[in-house]
């Protein structure tokens, strides 16, 4: 097995592998998994920053591991109107739920008192598998990390909808 043991920050040769997680796992700094190519891991890295789609990982031996974010149950929820939408991410980023946000669509983990309030304000939902990247927070690092604490939720998801960080905007237009 290969013990993970760092996050890599520079350009490596090289990306021996994949690994492809979803949320719930990407949160963690300790568990066991298998690469795209089969290889058993153990994941053995600093606690406190999720995972993110495209991040590095170092092997003990010096091998790089890409992270994938894997395609996962979720409830996407779109609209055409602003004001509508606005409010929703209000009300969600008011129960601090991690939330994914986009061009007017925002996702979300299977939940119907969240699905149900999203269709109260209109929007559309669709339940799905598709990969599941929200947001770090107010107060965590734009460039894909938060350096905060961290528990099995976060305190600020949904605050901050004035960036776009949705990696899969390709994806969005079937919903309808």
């Amino acid at each position: 097995m290969l013990k993970i043991i760092a996050r890599y920050d520079g350009t490596p040769a090289t990306v021996l592998d994949q690994l492809s997680l979803p949320f719930d796992l990407r949160k963690r700094g300790r568990f066991k998994a298998e690469t795209v190519g089969g290889l058993e891991v153990g994941v053995f890295i600093e606690r406190g920053q999720v995972l993110q789609e495209g991040d590095l990982l170092m092997t003990e031996c010096n091998q790089v591991i890409q992270v994938l974010a894997q395609p996962e149950a979720v409830v996407t929820a779109n609209t055409e109107d602003w004001q509508q939408f606005s409010k929703v991410c209000y009300h969600l980023g008011n129960r601090h739920v991690p939330l994914q946000v986009g061009e007017r669509w925002l996702r979300f983990q299977p939940d119907h008192v969240l699905q149900d309030l999203a269709e109260l304000y209109g929007l559309e939902t669709v339940n799905e598998m598709a990969p599941f990247m929200p947001e770090n927070g107010a107060y965590g690092d734009h460039g894909g990390h938060s350096h905060g604490h961290s528990h099995d939720h976060s305190h600020d998801q949904g605050h901050d909808q004035g960036h776009d960080h949705s990696y899969d905007d390709h994806d969005h237009g079937h919903h309808h």
